[in-house]
């Protein structure tokens, strides 16, 4: 027996129990011996469950008995996860997560306690839920210098801009449903708001670069200002709105975002729909190459969570190396990110085309028939910065997208 404790018993917790149990046996074949649930600790109690004989209250049970090698933390949040993955790395215990705001804010430091304890901090389902990404950029990837990831790293908000794109419903009622399909949390800020891709992509920028990346830099912009007016204007373009995170390296210089973009039918993320999520990697040497998958859902990131659980089985007494290292690279000022805009603007296109003109430069105008006292522009290229100088002179402006180049 290999002998495991799981740190919180929600929804990844059981999907964590259920599939060591649903696939016991080819588990055991990779791992090279039986992994045991020995412990579960959660606050609350499960009469009548699975884990009901297994469950405990106290953490100091799990750290203080040395039968327990792995430890699984997926409570979510920062504490207390922090102290206790710290705890069991520095008491000789690998420890697997899912906990992505974890691994944004401590990841490096863990990784580096990890290192010191020969052991391994492991953090697959952290991003893309299922989707293998994390072993291939620390593994497969390595001959590459990577200099781009763009991802659709959240699936509650791709199911909303999908269903809103497909219907022209409004974003409200949209949400509304993603929560009673259990799509979205009761308090859905941190997937619609944008914090959950911008974790995720600091995590796989650090990971891709060697260098560390705060995601509290990150430029980032949510959904809940996107309408289904904005649907109709994309419609037209022959494009779809989608939350895209992204990151691109230059030399020494990189610079992250987070906002809605428009994807034309040339992009591989215009397919990517429903609570599919997708990430797209760009190598010097690879070229291009894209993973996609399930981004969240019970199974799919316990599937994750149990992939590094064999791994570090298969690695006892051994850190897998992670290259995560404290150097910070120059982020370059978003101001100077350079994309075309989609703007909606209210009022007359005939009377005011000329004004847009000697503000914006050459533009592509559009009308959505049925949507009066208003048109939309497509921009040329232009710098973040300079948008804003000119869209600061038009107060007539009813939102903004960025479009995907």
């Amino acid at each position: 027996y290999y002998q495991i404790a799981v740190l919180g018993y929600g929804t990844v917790g059981s999907g964590v129990v259920e599939v060591l149990d649903t696939n016991k046996e080819s588990i055991k074949k990779r791992a090279g011996e039986e992994i045991h649930i020995k412990y579960v600790l959660d606050l609350r109690d499960f009469p009548g469950s699975p884990i009901e004989n297994i469950l405990v209250h106290d953490f100091e049970t799990i750290i203080n008995d040395p039968e327990v090698k792995i430890v699984v933390e997926v409570m979510g949040g920062v504490e207390p996860a922090y102290t206790f993955s710290k705890r069991a790395l520095e008491a000789g215990k690998s420890v697997c997560t899912s906990n992505k705001e974890l691994v944004a804010r401590h990841g490096l430091e863990l990784i580096e306690i990890a290192k010191a304890h020969k052991v391994n901090y492991m953090f697959e389902a952290s991003c893309g839920g299922g989707i293998p990404i994390i072993r291939p950029l620390n593994s497969s990837l390595t001959a590459d210098e990577i200099d781009e990831i763009t991802g659709i790293l959240n699936g509650t908000t791709n199911y909303i801009l999908t269903e809103m794109g497909d219907r022209y419903a409004d974003f409200d009622e949209v949400l509304k449903e993603a929560q009673e399909k259990g799509y979205a949390e009761r308090n859905p800020e941190a997937d619609v708001e944008g914090y959950d891709a911008c974790r995720k992509i600091a995590i796989l920028s650090s990971l891709a670069y060697g260098a560390h990346v705060n995601y509290e830099n990150i430029y980032t912009e949510g959904i809940t200002r996107i309408t289904a007016e904005d649907m109709k204007y994309a419609s037209l373009l022959g494009m779809k709105v989608k939350l895209l995170a992204t990151s691109k390296r230059k030399g020494e210089k990189f610079y992250a975002m987070v906002c809605p973009e428009l994807v034309g039918k040339n992009s591989p993320l215009y397919s990517v729909n429903g609570v599919f999520n997708a990430i797209f990697v760009h190598g010097n040497v690879l070229g291009d190459a894209m993973f996609y998958g399930s981004g969240a859902g019970k199974l799919p990131t316990a599937s994750a969570v149990v992939g590094d659980v064999v791994d570090c089985a298969k690695h006892q007494g051994k850190t897998v190396v992670t290259y995560w290292s404290s150097k910070v690279l120059d982020q370059v000022d978003i101001k100077d990110v350079e994309h075309r805009f989609f703007v909606r603007v209210k009022g007359n296109l005939q009377k005011d085309k000329e004004k847009i003109e000697v503000l914006f430069g050459k533009a592509e105008f559009i009308s959505v028939p049925g949507l009066d006292n208003e048109f939309g522009f497509v921009t040329e290229m232009m710098s973040e910065g300079t948008f804003d100088e000119k869209a600061a002179a038009l107060p007539e402006i009813l939102g903004r997208i960025r479009i995907r180049a």
